[in-house]
């Protein structure tokens, strides 16, 4: 029985890319959003780590109207102050380096495949191959989907996909270092897995990644998509391991809600870009990069802290649910959480939804929890105690 409403509208408009709630909402504010009813929801999906710093922001929404009575949109071939403003900023973020403006992570992490490609080839280097690992997601074009460690019909259904990747298990250094060969010119890695269920990558991992692109001079990528902008506690996550990347990507939050990605390289690998070899024709919007400044004022040291304590006091709560017999493991980092069942989580994900908490299920049997940065610990109490009436009726 469909009990979707809004079901035969979509198979007769859309393509059915997207497995939906059967929800349509209408207003957002904050930690929350309404349907078309008029019921509110506590959203711990945050736009899947895009609305970081909440819903509806009033600096970013004031940002995004003063720039569109001035300007909506020129062609890259123009400077636009917004676009130049922001360039400075995140460069700031990684000293020497250069950023490249997109609309989405998938298009950040193609330049960034493209600009190891053009490093290889400025220093001869016989192979083009990019390690990657399992369970990974660097977005759906074919050569990111091809990077993509995902399992599933996707790469069967659309080969031929692009070649140059190799993957290996993740958080094992072993398989990483057998696997380099004279072909090899990067390693491609994502601090913590989203899609694959909020996997963290283990501090000997990643410093082992890093020294052995220092060992075989290789490109250390790293895809902050999802983790970057704060999500983690920190503004990029690999701030965290002390290390240095030579190329990184970030979109999802880092314009509060509107299409933004951003690739950034180190000055040894973007000085070999020359005009013609890449472009956009939204990349860097004006409009969505005045939202973005006003996200990186609202990233202040205080609150990135903040992100960390609350981040660490959810876990804890989580952690009660292991009294749950088909509850398997709590993790994650700052407000980038998971807990993996040992059942179906569509079930839980539809009974919470109804008691007006709205969670993500992935990889079928794993809640996922993206909430906004500034919730309160009131709503984050709240949100827990919704869960807990969801898995007691579940049990």
């Amino acid at each position: 029985m469909n009990t979707n409403p809004y079901l035969e509208k979509e198979l007769r408009h859309f393509f059915y890319t997207f497995k939906r709630q059967p929800l349509l909402l209408e207003k957002a504010k904050g930690s929350f959003v309404w349907d078309e009813k008029g019921k509110k929801y506590l959203d711990f999906y945050s736009g899947i780590a895009v609305c970081g710093v909440g819903h509806n922001h009033p600096n970013i929404v004031q940002a995004i109207k003063k720039q569109a009575g001035r300007l909506l949109h020129v062609s890259n071939y123009f400077y636009t102050k917004p676009q130049m403003a922001l360039a400075k900023a995140l460069t700031e973020k990684m000293p020497n380096s250069r950023v490249f403006f997109s609309n989405s992570g998938a298009e950040a992490n193609e330049f960034a495949i493209k600009l190891a490609r053009l490093w290889a080839h400025q220093h001869k280097r016989l192979g083009r191959e990019i390690i990657t690992f399992e369970d990974s997601f660097h977005g759906r074009t074919l050569a990111t989907g091809a990077a993509s460690g995902s399992k599933g019909k996707s790469k069967e259904m659309f080969s031929p996909l692009p070649a140059g990747f190799k993957t290996v298990p993740f958080n094992n250094l072993d398989d990483v270092e057998s696997a380099i060969t004279s072909g090899t010119i990067g390693i491609m890695v994502e601090p913590v897995q989203g899609e694959a269920g909020i996997r963290v990558a283990k501090s000997e991992f990643f410093h082992g990644l890093a020294n052995l692109c220092l060992e075989k001079e290789l490109l250390l990528i790293v895809d902050e998509v999802q983790s970057g902008m704060g999500r983690t506690g920190s503004f990029f996550a690999f701030e965290q391991y002390g290390i240095k990347p030579d190329i990184v990507t970030l979109a999802k939050g880092l314009a509060g809600g509107l299409p933004l990605g951003a690739t950034l390289a180190q000055e040894h690998i973007a000085k070999f870009v020359e005009p013609g070899m890449h472009g956009s024709t939204f990349g860097g919007n004006p409009v969505s990069c005045a939202a973005s400044l006003e996200v990186l004022k609202l990233l202040s040291p205080k609150a990135l802290k903040s992100v960390q304590v609350s981040g660490d006091y959810l876990l804890k709560k989580l952690s009660g649910f292991k009294k749950f017999p088909f509850v398997k493991e709590i993790r994650g980092r700052g407000f980038m959480l998971a807990m993996e069942l040992s059942v179906e989580g569509a079930p839980f994900v539809n009974l919470a939804r109804e008691k007006g908490l709205l969670i993500n299920c992935t990889q079928n049997n794993i809640l996922r929890f993206l909430p906004p940065y500034f919730i309160t610990k009131q709503e984050l109490d709240k949100a827990v105690k919704i869960l807990e009436i969801v898995f007691l009726e579940m049990n």
